[in-house]
């Protein structure tokens, strides 16, 4: 059982929504415009405003890149209106999931925030993770990142009692992924193919109704420790190992004090703790409907999660809008 936090109590869970709804909002005024930067943009100023009303010492420890990349939400960057006085927040955030998603009007966009007491989510550095997860119910280590897809594959299936061709496995849609989906077909696994949006691919795995059962490729590094933050309150099992491209991408490593660079990193690695996972949908998804604008009123859905009550909120939201 996840003991519950004194500190995160004084951070209530609803604010963590206030603050996705604010991103998500903001965000929506962009959807099918098709400029991913000010879609971003908008979704991190907004974010940021309103992290910066909540009584808390909040460090970013997953954010939009570090200081010397980023204007706002930076690795490292303080929020909060109790700096030095308030309870100390680890903060993981996605002001906008799916910048490209956003911009050409298409599913599942995201505003996606993670908050733990000081110490319990990986600093990680903004780069590749190879990311494996699995949904609840299963044998601790079933699957790993140090076996192959048809390993993993026919592993579940076995835990499952059904034959690999029965497996969907859900798997970002790019040119670096040919050769697992390749070899997930050649076993006559399914493929549940996404544009973007790993977040909401990985929370899939939980959900019976999407018929996703593993999720399996490289993407963001920060997205893999959102989505460990959400497994950590619904169950499951992920693994993720970063990926350096260059020199460049070592050297920040090191600089976050990572050394082991082939680390496999499991779910407590990750998110550890009690955790609070916070979403609101930006366009409609598996997970969540996206921003509704109507003539008096936005609408927006979100849902939070907690980790040492395991409990699962929906909320649709109602924003009366101001006419000039």
């Amino acid at each position: 059982m996840i003991q519950a936090s004194n500190i995160l109590d004084r951070v209530l869970v609803l604010e963590m929504v206030r603050v996705t709804e604010a991103a998500a909002i903001a965000a929506s005024t962009l959807i099918g415009r098709g400029d991913e930067k000010a879609a971003d943009a908008a979704a991190v100023e907004a974010m940021r405003a309103a992290l910066n009303e909540l009584p808390m010492d909040g460090t970013v420890v997953i954010g939009e890149g570090e200081r010397d990349e980023a204007p706002m939400l930076f690795i490292g960057e303080k929020v909060g209106s109790e700096q030095g006085t308030g309870p100390k927040i680890d903060i993981a955030l996605d002001p906008l999931e799916g910048t490209t998603i956003t911009a050409k009007a298409g599913p599942n966009a995201l505003a996606v925030l993670a908050i733990a007491e000081a110490g319990c989510l990986l600093n990680a550095p903004d780069v590749y993770m190879e990311k494996l997860a699995i949904g609840p119910g299963y044998a601790p280590g079933l699957v790993g990142l140090d076996r192959s897809a048809t390993e993993n594959v026919t592993a579940l299936a076995k835990a499952k009692g059904v034959s690999p061709n029965e497996i969907i496995a859900c798997v970002l849609d790019r040119p670096r992924h040919a050769q697992v989906i390749a070899e997930l077909r050649s076993i006559g696994c399914g493929i549940m193919l996404i544009p973007d949006g790993d977040v909401a691919g990985v929370i899939a795995t939980t959900n019976p109704d999407t018929t996703v059962d593993i999720y399996m490729g490289s993407g963001g590094a920060p997205e893999g420790v959102l989505a460990a933050a959400a497994l950590r309150c619904v169950g499951g099992q992920i693994e993720g190992r970063l990926l350096f491209r260059n020199d460049d991408e070592r050297g920040r490593a090191h600089r976050w004090g990572i050394e082991d660079l082939d680390r496999i990193y499991r779910l407590e690695d990750m998110a550890k703790g009690d955790c609070i996972f916070a979403a609101t949908g930006v366009t409609d998804g598996s997970l969540l409907k996206g921003v509704k604008r109507r003539r008096d009123f936005i609408s927006t859905e979100s849902i939070v999660m907690r980790a040492s009550s395991g409990t699962v909120r929906r909320i649709a939201g109602e924003h009366r809008r101001t006419h000039a």
